[in-house]
């Protein structure tokens, strides 16, 4: 291994975007966040959407960041969420900004796709949950509607691929974001472009899939001279967050369960194959790709959400709180012990979370929180009961027996949820890296360099690298 190696990750997620510069120094491994920025859904004209060009004007502003500071880059890596994606025109052009999956447009459609393809074929094929902001479910509601961007389409480009199209001129489809979409089959790992024909779509749309750690190609010429980085490679990551995440999990073997726990808490394993049945298809358990060909069975599970929102509610009364003051809250009222299902239809975007959560409680006659604490800690028990139940189907359906579970993100750091969910779960919890999207998306990067052979080497580093806690049940 030569002596430094650096890569740079753009990390972005709905509300904000970082980029990290980190790799390897005389073979340890690093990284250090230089450059934070906002994003957030813009409504136009009535429509909800992404704002590329601000996005591609921060990444440009990265780049500049890193050269500023005298890094030498070996590549680049970009990572997003998922479904999303542009339009492009034959003549290159992006035809318009990316709708965003919080639009509305697309209430009610999926129920107008299952009369074409019912529901449990299209699961039976593509193996992904139904929610209706699938890109499939997207695509439909725009053609639909006649809207124009898709009409003139030549191409589609998911948020991470669309990005890097903007750093380089060149088109891919990376795979582990594809697969988020409702439109791959899970058997030969390519669109099954029927699906789409099947609606009156155009499937030639569809651009074709290449695996984590393809390189996508070289930084403009133009670009490279703007920000003084020089022409740096782009490299297809695990380009859904959540697959990058996945890939920094610090396991030392297969037998493990995950927990990428934030707003939203996506809870799984790491399957050598898709799990498709007619049971997984009535759980609403999904099937999506990871790296080296694996499989993210997962389930997603409403999160901190809940508490997020009660803070919201908290904070417009005058009362406002640490995450550590939280902690303690939870702590203290350790007596409370209301709990209700964190994914309720009630919970989803409710005017006040407080109140939401105390109806429900009274509902099915428990005791209603007489205080902020014993909101908390009916929200930490909650989740902590959520966990334990969909462990139990993960463990019914996976090959092998889990004796771990791995919480990564930014809810790994909260020490009380984390014990209380290895009390509730049986299993013991190792909580942490919190960083852990950034840290995948620059351990593919090694991966497309050479320097690591495997995802478990990868997660040996990480191991070794990071600090992580340990809570036994």
């Amino acid at each position: 291994m030569a002596t430094s190696h650096k890569f740079l990750a753009f990390d972005l997620g709905a509300t904000s975007g970082r980029a990290i510069v980190g790799g390897f120094e005389d073979g340890r491994f690093g990284m250090e966040e230089i450059y934070r920025f906002p994003n957030g859904v813009q409504e136009i004209s009535g429509r909800f959407h992404w704002n590329t060009d601000e996005l591609f004007g921060h990444l440009k502003e990265g780049l500049r960041t890193a050269a500023r500071l005298g890094y030498k880059i070996d590549s680049i890596g970009i990572d997003t969420w998922g479904v999303d994606f542009g339009c492009i025109g034959a003549d290159g052009n992006l035809l318009a900004f990316p709708r965003a999956y919080r639009d509305p447009y697309t209430e009610g459609i999926p129920e107008e796709v299952f009369r074409t393809i019912p529901r449990e074929e299209l699961y039976g094929v593509t193996g992904i949950q139904i929610m209706n902001f699938n890109t499939i479910f997207q695509l439909y509601a725009q053609k639909k509607a006649g809207y124009e961007p898709l009409l003139d389409a030549d191409k589609i480009l998911f948020m991470p691929d669309l990005l890097s199209y903007l750093l380089t001129g060149n088109m891919v489809c990376e795979y582990t974001d594809a697969s988020t979409s409702g439109m791959m089959n899970q058997s030969t790992r390519q669109f099954e472009k029927t699906l789409l024909e099947r609606l009156g779509i155009n499937p030639g749309i569809l651009p074709a899939i290449v695996q984590p750690g393809t390189k996508v190609g070289l930084l403009k010429p133009e670009i490279a001279a703007e920000t003084g980085i020089g022409q740096v490679p782009v490299i297809a990551v695990a380009g859904h967050d959540t697959a990058s995440a996945i890939a920094a999990v610090p396991a030392s073997n297969p037998h493990f369960a995950y927990l990428s726990s934030g707003t939203w808490s996506l809870m799984g394993i790491e399957s050598p194959k898709p799990l498709i049945s007619r049971e997984t298809c009535s759980l609403n358990f999904t099937n999506e790709g990871g790296i080296e060909g694996t499989t993210r069975f997962l389930k997603n599970i409403t999160g901190m959400w809940l508490l997020e929102q009660s803070r919201k509610v908290w904070a417009k009364q005058g009362r406002t709180y640490t995450y550590p003051e939280i902690e303690a809250m939870a702590n203290a009222a350790e007596s409370y012990a209301g709990i209700i299902d964190p994914d309720a239809p009630e919970l989803a975007n409710p005017a006040d979370m407080v109140e939401a959560i105390s109806q429900l409680l009274w509902n099915s006659n428990q005791p209603i929180p007489v205080n902020d604490a014993e909101v908390v800690r009916c929200i930490y028990c909650s989740l902590a009961a959520k966990y334990r139940e969909v462990l139990e189907i993960l463990r019914n359906q996976a090959s092998f027996t889990i004796d771990t579970l791995h919480v990564i993100g930014g809810g790994s750091a909260n020490d009380t949820m984390s014990r209380l969910t290895a009390q509730a779960t049986g299993v013991k919890v190792i909580a942490g890296p919190v960083e852990a999207t950034a840290i995948g998306n620059l351990m593919m990067q090694a991966k497309a360099a050479g320097l690591v052979k495997d995802r478990w080497e990868m997660r040996e580093i990480i191991s070794r690298e990071f600090k992580v806690k340990t809570f036994k049940a």
